[in-house]
């Protein structure tokens, strides 16, 4: 008597790696799957990644915020130029699962995310139609991202009152107050980089 078949479903990481090779047939990359971890982020959450950690986004939308650096190496899961024996020579090889940053609600429409380094820290606006809301000054410069919606934006060094619609990207200088309204339909988001508030201190 046979004993019936036993069908094994393949496991979240080997799925992955099943759609990697898809992406990227015969790229050696798509084995290192089975060595990183393996995050998905929801909306509002982020996490960050230390210098020498080897990373590799895979799908959706993020907006990523790094310090200074023209040390960009790749090993892998790209058609760029790889570098595979100097990102081997510069990895830390850390064995961690990277912690999800929820963010810290500052005030009203706004969440920041602080990272543990002195570089920079991102600030999420989210405002539904109709709101307003005022950045008070801070000590450095700051980039701003519209990401979706419209509204205006207001601060010293701008010629009246602007429009900030999806995809524009305004520069504030220090010491600036900065006020945005969300005008259009739906919510206006978008994202401040600036110097971590925490080097000030």
């Amino acid at each position: 008597m046979s004993s019936p078949i036993q069908i094994r479903t393949f496991t979240e990481k080997e799925q992955l790696v099943l759609s990697l090779e898809q992406q990227y047939p015969g790229d050696v990359g798509v084995l290192s799957a089975f060595f990183f971890n393996y995050v998905k982020l929801s909306p509002g959450e982020a996490l960050y990644i230390g210098a020498n950690e080897p990373h590799a986004y895979l799908s959706g939308e993020c907006v990523e915020c790094m310090a200074t650096s023209d040390n960009v190496i790749r090993a892998g899961l790209t058609p760029k130029y790889k570098d595979v024996q100097t990102l081997c020579s510069m990895l830390t090889y850390k064995q961690m699962f990277p912690e999800i940053l929820q963010g810290v609600l500052v005030q009203p429409y706004v969440i920041r995310y602080t990272p543990p380094f002195d570089e920079f820290e991102v600030d999420r606006y989210l405002l539904p139609q109709g709101e307003s809301v005022t950045m008070l000054p801070v000590p450095g410069p700051s980039i701003f991202l519209v990401m979706t919606g419209e509204g205006e934006i207001q601060a010293d060094g701008m010629p009246d009152e602007g429009v900030a619609k999806e995809g524009d990207v305004f520069f504030v200088l220090a010491r600036t107050e900065v006020k945005l309204h969300a005008s259009g339909p739906g919510c206006l988001q978008l994202y401040r980089a600036g110097v971590n508030s925490r080097f000030f201190c």
